[in-house]
């Protein structure tokens, strides 16, 4: 696996994986405007719905590739991702997107839950992963989803930028949902989601897992829901084939 991109953290990071790659946005090089300047990428925010559409646009030109989005519920369902989404079309409700289509983008939106992408040879998943996606299986459903659609060999995974274990604190009734765990899961009122993903990765049987150890809470090149008081844009993790 390599790492690269990241420079300023003005670009996206990209991230090889085992015939794949994953890319991660940061908030800069879009057009949107005030709090959510300036590559949002969140259509369900209060950001001018134009100013989101040519930013998606702007992205799809960077990748050289069409994209297909979800509608995020902290769920645990991944859906198969087979074609692009058309500005204003529906989305389907779930919490991951698998797939084995050449030349299609696969994203979901962040703003301090974890985005996590696992690749293997012929197929690969990107997730949301927040404490509740966790907590409901959100991962082993997307390594799942990844070995159905054939991925051969071992697979390759990586987490994106997301609220780390220096910023995100929970109360006592999200920490009791991780105490399998153990104590490494948690910084005194802090939960390491980042730490619960790798366990939570290793135990469905992904060989390698990268951490790219980027807090979005505390690294202003993010959007954060927690450090912004929910007033932010979204940040997007992407997979591809390649």
């Amino acid at each position: 696996m390599t790492v690269g991109g990241a420079g300023a953290l003005r670009e996206p990071l990209l991230v090889e994986l085992p015939g794949a790659r994953a890319a991660f946005t940061t908030r800069h090089g879009g057009v949107s405007e005030g709090p959510y300047r300036s590559l949002n990428l969140g259509r369900l925010t209060d950001d001018d719905a134009e100013a989101v559409r040519r930013n998606r646009e702007l992205l799809r030109a960077k990748l050289g590739l069409p994209l297909a989005m979800i509608r995020q519920v902290h769920g645990n369902e991944v859906c198969l991702a087979k074609s692009p989404t058309e500005w204003g079309e529906p989305l389907r409700e779930a919490d991951g997107q698998a797939t084995d289509t050449p030349g299609l983008a696969a994203i979901v939106l962040t703003a301090d839950c974890l985005p996590i992408a696992v690749g293997g040879d012929g197929a690969a998943a990107i997730l949301h992963a927040g404490w509740r996606g966790l907590a409901a299986g959100i991962v082993g459903a997307g390594v799942r989803a990844v070995r159905e659609l054939g991925a051969e060999g071992p697979l390759e995974a990586v987490i994106g930028p997301g609220a780390g274990p220096c910023c995100y604190e929970v109360g006592e009734e999200v920490h009791a949902h991780f105490t399998a765990y153990g104590p490494s899961a948690r910084r005194g009122g802090n939960l390491d989601m980042k730490f619960v993903a790798r366990a939570q990765l290793e135990g469905s049987g992904v060989r390698a897992v990268t951490d790219l150890g980027l807090c979005t809470i505390c690294h202003e090149d993010f959007f954060s829901h927690r450090r912004d008081g929910g007033i932010t844009g979204r940040q997007a993790g992407i997979v591809w084939l390649t």
